[in-house]
């Protein structure tokens, strides 16, 4: 039986033939004012008229011809504004909406002055290989309207080798990533040296993406390109480009290290929003469980669709990616939308099926996508009418990035939130308010970290010898370098500190903290093929031997899992079910940086080293999402030190609760863990699966009593820095979890509590007696 949208409301069917966006709203809003409506809420963002400004006196005649053709009669304030101040030499950074015209903040000075000056070169970096590729498609346009002969080609991990040189020697602008920069450019410097002489543009957009681990490695490659840009003679402007956030002037001075002027009111106007909050109904009241999420996406974005609205759907990781699209798809086969139009998107497709998903949903083939986050930011995709959130992405920034995709036209546009039964989810959904509230985030970053730091002085030593007294960033280098050199990489001689090693040092470092190490995936069902690249950490749960692997909605049985040659063997197989790997993990603490105690407890925080092993995978069908089967693996075990916060119980503790069994103690502490761990990634606005939760028993042979810990730890090696701030907010994370599990309607405990395996009442009273 097909279930209707929306189904538990009465005359659902009266709004499916009613095209006028001004109807389903009205519908909408009849909904939500039933009783326990999914539509939670219902957030109207009105238009807004544009500020304008002349054109500048200095602007190029030819690039003037081109916008009036483009019938862009005046800029927009922001634009004029950054204009004048790159003219006069200022570094800037451009903080305005979606869809305000930031690209043209920054190409319009940079046409004007490789129109005067052609010898003049330009780095634009992307955080993503698809927003280069669709800026290079609307520059070269531009530029082709000009009439210029300005060159500008994409060089990144796609770029075919015999092209390499050319575009070294011709480009006058380079669209790279960070990457590429770090890995593939600066220590081939000296291919560039013609680049580097000439560079007058650093051009870094979506600057709100670098933060955290990612920022901090960007920052160590931006002081490597100053230094080999001193090298040359150059001193490049820097031009940013960000999504709002609350410290854009503070975040580009950090990765530039010199002053930067921020340019925060857009001129921009801007099309009315709606933004529909829609938790899917309560299926089990007993157990708290809810209709799926992604059920409700796929039902919602194909009522959308089927009404011939372009929808882009966003899930929050790649299995949910595969899921939808199937379910998309099968949709199409029913007639419930046009054949061919549903595609899915992410980073692991081919190049190739990439530029084509791009293209045919700018020019209004394809109807309907669902991507991960690689749609997320600024590519230019059409006009949509539609955006649906199948699940909160995690931040306020990249809910606001993800809507904005929608309406990019100034037409009226629909956003989304169907919410999962995850508790931040749950949260934000039952508390729109809340959400909508909120200031945006800060974005922090830590150049300094000293393993990063370490890793990029190693990388600007195999690029230009160390001079004695030499700075990188505000750091003296010299005992640095004498480290190194007792570890046999560099050699001092001359005056200056050599490379010695015969590694290739970039190689070794991960921009995001995590192995380099990618696994290809080969299909072996006719002639063998590589069909996709699958990350070192993902490829230990997608692409065991015995996994059902997704893609593009087929399904791949993995025949053979090559650890040592990063291979995955697949053959195509017509299954009704996917797989979900099962993991065990284990924490040590190392160092215990600071402590305090906590009613009978203690809270501290510190290094730990984290053990982790897939020790088999779940068969999961389709649609019902059953459990139908299980499978054992032995695969290696993984170590990463990282940081953590903790709660250490004393066997004293649980002298409190002496009607709670040892399994039930267990329970309690497990929900406990689960609504903790929604909780910080509340307070500190960072992704969810920042932090993972693990609980451990601390017995030993002279105290065998239970005496377990509770641990929240960054998921990156070398920690992101969370685990001093979540110390810092210790009470504030204890209330927030006990009042989410006290506001959940469920008995006895629910994914949007306390987690399938808490139990509710143990939970609530052991976090209230931490009060």
């Amino acid at each position: 039986m097909t279930l209707d949208l929306f189904a538990d409301v009465p005359d659902s069917r009266s709004l499916i033939h009613k095209p006028s966006l001004d109807a389903i709203l009205a519908q909408l809003r009849e909904w939500k004012a039933q009783p326990n409506s999914p539509v939670r809420g219902i957030h109207h963002i009105p238009s807004r008229p544009g500020e304008f400004a002349d054109f500048p006196e200095t602007l190029d005649a030819s690039i003037l011809r081109m916008l009036e053709r483009r019938g862009i009669a005046r800029l927009y304030s922001h634009q004029r504004d950054a204009f004048d101040r790159i003219a006069a030499g200022q570094n800037v950074v451009i903080v305005t909406p979606t869809a305000s015209g930031k690209t043209l903040c920054y190409n319009l000075p940079v046409w004007n002055h490789l129109l005067d000056d052609p010898n003049a070169r330009a780095f634009y970096l992307f955080p993503t290989k698809a927003l280069a590729q669709d800026q290079l498609h609307e520059f070269s346009a531009a530029v082709d309207a000009i009439g210029a002969a300005i060159r500008a080609f994409t060089y990144d991990g796609d770029t075919p080798q015999e092209a390499r040189k050319t575009i070294r020697e011709r480009a006058n602008v380079a669209l790279t990533n960070p990457d590429m920069l770090h890995s593939g450019i600066l220590p081939h410097h000296t291919r560039w040296s013609k680049f580097f002489e000439n560079l007058r543009f650093v051009i870094i957009d979506e600057l709100h993406y670098y933060r955290g681990v990612y920022g901090s490695h960007l920052a160590n490659i931006l002081r490597r390109l100053r230094r080999i840009c001193e090298f040359y003679g150059s001193q490049p402007r820097f031009i940013c480009s960000s999504a709002t956030i609350a410290n854009p002037k503070e975040l580009a001075e950090a990765l530039v290290e010199a002053p930067v002027e921020a340019i925060e009111s857009s001129g921009a106007p801007a099309g009315e929003k709606y933004f529909v909050f829609y938790n899917p109904p309560v299926v089990n009241a007993q157990l708290g469980i809810r209709r799926s999420y992604l059920h409700e996406s796929r039902r919602i974005a194909v009522e959308i669709i089927d009404r011939g609205q372009q929808t882009l759907v966003f899930a929050n990781n790649r299995l949910a990616t595969e899921i939808l699209v199937t379910y998309l798809k099968d949709a199409c086969e029913r007639g419930l939308a046009p054949p061919g139009t549903i595609r899915g998107y992410r980073g692991g497709y081919l190049p190739r099926e990439r530029r084509e998903i791009e293209r045919k949903l700018r020019d209004g083939e394809i109807r309907g996508v669902v991507a991960t986050n690689a749609l997320e930011l600024g590519i230019d995709i059409g006009s949509l009418d539609a955006v649906v959130l199948a699940g909160y992405p995690g931040t306020v920034a990249s809910t606001w990035q993800r809507a904005g995709r929608a309406g990019r036209r100034q037409n009226t546009s629909l956003a989304v939130l169907v919410a999962s039964s995850n508790p931040l989810d749950q949260y934000i959904i039952e508390h729109p308010e809340y959400f909508l509230g909120q200031s945006p985030e800060h974005a922090c970053i830590n150049a300094d970290n000293l393993e990063i730091l370490l890793n990029h002085l190693k990388c600007a030593a195999f690029e230009l010898p160390v001079k004695d007294g030499e700075k990188f960033g505000p750091h003296d280098t010299g005992r640095l370098c004498r480290f190194l050199g007792e570890l046999g990489l560099l050699h001092h001689s001359a005056g200056a500190w050599h490379w010695t090693s015969d590694t290739y040092p970039a190689d070794a470092i991960s921009l995001r903290a995590v192995t380099s190490d990618n696994f290809v995936v080969i299909d072996t069902t006719g002639e063998p093929k590589v069909i996709a690249e699958v990350s070192f950490p993902a490829a230990l749960v997608e692409v065991h031997e015995k996994a059902i692997y997704l893609h593009e909605a087929r399904q791949y049985q993995v025949e053979k899992f090559d650890y040592e040659q990063r291979k995955a063997f697949v053959r195509q197989v017509e299954c009704d079910y996917f797989t979900d790997a099962i993991d065990y993990t284990q924490v040590k603490e190392l160092e215990r940086f600071a402590e305090s105690p906590l009613a009978g407890a203690v809270a501290a925080h510190g290094e730990v080293r984290i053990n982790r092993q897939i020790v088999g995978f779940k068969k999961i069908k389709f649609y019902t999402l059953e459990n139908v089967g299980a499978g054992h693996l032995s695969m290696p075990e993984q170590e990463m030190h990282t940081t953590a916060f903790w709660l250490h119980f004393p066997a004293a503790f649980f002298d409190r609760f002496p009607d709670l069994s040892p399994a039930q103690r267990l329970g309690g502490l497990s929900g406990a863990g689960a609504a903790m761990r929604a909780m910080a990634a509340l307070l500190l606005m960072c992704d969810p699966r920042d932090l993972g939760v693990a609980l451990t028993e601390d017995i030993a042979q002279s105290n065998p009593c239970f005496e377990p810990d509770l641990f929240l730890y960054d998921t990156y090696p070398g920690g992101i820095g969370q685990s001093a701030p979540l110390y810092e907010l210790h009470r504030n994370l204890v209330e927030g979890a006990l009042q989410m599990i006290a506001c959940c309607p469920c008995e006895s405990g629910c994914p949007s509590c306390v987690g399938p395996a808490g139990g509710k009442q143990a939970a609530q009273r052991m976090l209230a007696a931490l009060l």
